[in-house]
């Protein structure tokens, strides 16, 4: 049995990703297990897989067996497009296809390369979190001060996030307000997923999405999306709920619809194989000064060139 103390570069993590961290190689089906079973202890009581840690929290982890596996070569050094930096945190402008951190069969993310990248940072931590599909701003906290404040801004629901989202099909302009409760799941194979569900329902957190008609397009639309809620996936459920999947999305979106867009077959003249989602303005306050910010990441070219081709 091993009792280990929170320190300051745990602090904030949530249960799960702090055992999925210490554990390594553990499958996220063990993880879940041992905590549904109350044999990880925080502070000596039963605590939730969702569950964040504070600086100091004693966590109490049971031995687990866990099969001989290849140690994963080191992430690789690598910086990305900068929106904006100063000596208290730094946005980027993240790719598609690139997690935000290691974990869940991803060997490395963007915190890992930017801090092999940087090995003088002495603090180096995600703010928040974008899907590993989804592009645009995404916020790295260089003190543990700015951390918190722009934690604190998210949680408080301070911040304004717009997405850009192409839709299927003409989306109508009178729907502006999506507020329908989700509920998080785990499937058979351990894949984190989630679903809509009845409002009043006991399993749901309300989540809030506003929806603004930014181009139509003949069978598609361009959306701006704002979030009031930060919930896992909340934009993709939403949308497809709504009888709109986001293109190239390949959980909740139009399968056949995808294999077409890469295989250039939808839009003659454009092979688009991402997801159509990105987090293009981020409006904050200054986690130190209190001044108003407001970052904006452009459109990426493969969303633009694939917008350039759709028929009006």
């Amino acid at each position: 049995m091993r009792h280990l103390v929170v320190d300051e570069a745990s602090a904030g993590q949530r249960l799960d990703n702090f055992l999925l961290k210490t554990l390594k190689g553990a499958p996220k089906t063990l993880v879940y297990r041992i905590v549904r079973s109350g044999e990880v202890r925080v502070n000596r009581g039963r605590a939730s897989a969702d569950q964040r840690l504070a600086m100091g929290d004693e966590v109490r982890v049971p031995p687990v067996r866990l099969a001989a596996r290849e140690e994963p070569a080191p992430a690789p050094a690598r910086e990305f497009p900068i929106l904006f930096e100063d000596e208290h945190f730094l946005a980027v402008d993240k790719p598609a296809g690139v997690a935000v951190h290691g974990g869940s069969g991803v060997s490395f993310g963007v915190i890992e390369q930017l801090r092999r990248a940087r090995p003088e940072a002495r603090f180096l931590e995600l703010v928040h979190r974008l899907d590993k599909e989804t592009s645009g701003v995404l916020l790295i906290a260089k003190k543990r001060s700015a951390l918190t404040a722009l934690q604190n801004q998210f949680r408080e629901r301070e911040m304004g996030k717009t997405y850009a989202a192409l839709v299927l099909g003409a989306w109508p302009a009178s729907r502006k307000v999506i507020d329908l409760p989700l509920h998080k799941y785990l499937t058979g194979e351990g894949e984190r997923r989630v679903r809509v569900v009845a409002p009043g329902s006991a399993e749901g957190r309300r989540s809030i999405t506003l929806v603004k008609v930014a181009q139509a397009y003949r069978g598609y639309t361009l959306l701006d999306v704002t979030i009031k809620t930060g919930r896992t996936h909340q934009i993709r459920v939403h949308l497809t709920h709504e009888g709109h999947p986001i293109v190239g999305d390949e959980k909740y979106g139009d399968f056949a619809l995808n294999k077409a867009m890469a295989r250039g077959e939808a839009v003659p003249g454009v092979r688009f194989d991402r997801m159509f989602l990105h987090a293009r303005r981020l409006r904050l306050e200054h986690p130190a000064t209190g001044a108003p910010l407001e970052l904006e990441a452009p459109l990426p070219a493969l969303c633009r060139e694939l917008l350039d081709h759709l028929p009006s």
